[in-house]
C-alpha cells in the first residue's frame, strides 16, 4: 500500500459525515507505519473501543470504510475471520457493521462480516500458525493476495449503496 498521509487517510471515508471524520481517532503510530508491509490499512478506534476502520485500494482509489463492532454479548466459540480465513480463538473475531455509502446508507442499510477483533489480519496471513490435523495450509502469498481482494470485495459492498 503506498503512504497516506492524515488528511488522505480521513479524505478516504465513503460511509461517514464530516462529524463521524472530525472524530476519527488515527493511531499513536500511524508516522511510523511500515506502508510496504500492508494490503489495506486497518485500526481499532483508541478512544471508542467499538469503532474501526479499513482504507483499501479499490480499482486505484483509496476507500475508507467506518466499522462498528457488535456487543460481544453471545455464547463464546472460535470462529474464522472473513478476511483472512484465519480460525481464531472466540474474543478474537467479532462482527463488524459498515453502514452502505450514499443514499442506501442513509436509509440505514449496511453490511456485516465477521473480522479479527484487532483488525490485524495483514499481520495474521504473514504468521505461520501450527497446523492443526488434516489442516492444508495456502502459501503465504495466496493468502496475503486472498486477504487484499477479501478486503476490497467488503469495501465494494459498502460502496454499493452510492453507485
Amino acid at each position: 500500500m503506498r503512504p497516506l498521509t492524515e488528511d488522505e487517510l480521513r479524505s478516504a471515508f465513503v460511509n461517514a459525515g464530516p462529524d463521524e471524520i472530525r472524530q476519527v481517532a488515527v493511531p499513536a503510530d500511524f508516522l511510523f507505519t511500515d506502508w510496504d508491509h500492508l494490503d489495506f490499512y486497518a485500526w481499532r478506534d483508541p478512544r471508542m473501543r467499538s469503532r474501526g476502520y479499513v482504507i483499501a485500494e479499490v480499482d486505484d482509489r483509496l476507500t475508507g470504510v467506518v466499522l462498528r463492532a457488535a456487543d460481544g454479548s453471545g455464547r463464546a466459540r472460535a470462529a474464522m475471520c472473513n478476511l483472512c480465513h484465519t480460525m481464531q480463538p472466540a474474543d478474537q473475531v467479532a462482527l463488524f457493521t459498515a453502514r452502505k455509502a450514499g443514499d442506501a446508507g442513509a436509509h440505514g442499510d449496511s453490511v456485516g462480516t465477521y473480522i479479527c477483533a484487532d483488525l490485524s489480519c495483514h499481520d495474521n496471513v504473514r504468521l505461520a500458525p501450527p497446523l492443526a490435523p488434516s489442516e492444508i495450509r495456502a502459501s503465504v502469498d495466496r493468502r496475503i493476495d486472498g486477504t487484499r481482494q477479501r478486503t476490497e470485495a467488503f469495501v465494494t459492498r459498502v460502496l454499493r449503496g452510492s453507485i
